[in-house]
């Protein structure tokens, strides 16, 4: 729900001397380069506050709120530190708030913020997983280091919930941001197929779902719950981007019934079908 992708945004960081708040939710992995110095110091893809003096023993910290791509109910939260080893916090904690609109950081500071993950213990270089069980949507999350130092990657695991306020009289049906979820597939070695459902279109092969190669009579599937129920007019299958590893054929159905029947599909097409109508 933080990622980029999405559009979640940093919105806030009292500190970010040795390294861009705006890491903390980059939709790949971190990366190290060693000796790569910069005005600052060694140059970290992350989030980097500098060292606290006056405030190491009383309990504050540094602190960044991330504005969700997607207000959702969170599930985990992962901090990754990946590549700090020296310089990583020792705690943190991650707190939460929904709120109406488009709140500048100074107003979310007066908000009612929910503890999602409270002040615990973290391991450098690593990614430290934490569950949570609050069953509240969400719009921002707040991640707070004690006293300082550095995190590589906010990850914050969830369920979409759209604003229903806001959502027009056609939508797409299988869309996270508005609210769809991926509940199993046959295969993903290559890449997730929650790729299928961010927003705008592919960039890069990566930016799909690809499986391994099958070398047996079945076909590979993935199964999506749909943001709400709904009359399908329109499916797309876009295999942009995928040139010698494009599926040859596919076919969707539904609780209700087949929507489109086994198809050809070209590689590196957009593919768009009109559907007769029908609930699903």
């Amino acid at each position: 729900l933080a990622s980029r992708s999405l559009g979640a945004g940093v919105i806030y960081a009292n500190d970010e001397l040795f390294a861009d708040r705006e890491n903390l939710i980059k939709a790949g992995d971190p990366v190290f380069q060693p000796h790569t110095f910069g005005n600052k110091g060694q140059i970290m893809d992350g989030w980097e506050t500098r060292r606290r003096r006056e405030a190491a023993g009383n309990g504050q910290g540094d602190s960044a709120i991330v504005r969700l791509g997607c207000p959702g109910v969170v599930r985990r939260v992962v901090v990754d530190t990946s590549y700090f080893t020296g310089n990583y916090p020792p705690e943190v904690s991650v707190e939460a708030c929904g709120a109406e609109g488009y709140p500048a950081p100074a107003e979310l500071a007066a908000a009612s913020w929910t503890t999602l993950v409270p002040r615990s213990a973290v391991a450098g270089d690593a990614r430290n997983e934490f569950d949570v069980a609050v069953e509240q949507r969400f719009t921002h999350v707040r991640l707070t280091l004690f006293p300082d130092g550095g995190v590589a990657r906010l990850r914050v695991y969830g369920e979409p919930v759209p604003d229903p306020r806001l959502l027009p009289t056609t939508i797409d049906l299988a869309a996270l941001e508005s609210g769809a979820v991926v509940t199993g597939c046959s295969n993903m070695f290559y890449s997730s197929p929650a790729n299928l459902l961010l927003p705008g279109q592919a960039r890069v092969m990566g930016d799909g779902w690809e499986t391994s190669r099958r070398r047996d009579q079945a076909n590979d599937w993935v199964e999506v719950r749909l943001a709400c129920a709904g009359s399908v007019e329109v499916v797309e299958l876009d295999t942009s981007h995928f040139v010698g590893n494009a599926p040859g054929w596919a076919s969707l159905g539904s609780d209700s019934g087949e929507l489109l029947p086994r198809t050809a599909l070209q590689p590196d097409t957009r593919h768009r079908f009109a559907v007769p109508g029908g609930p699903v």
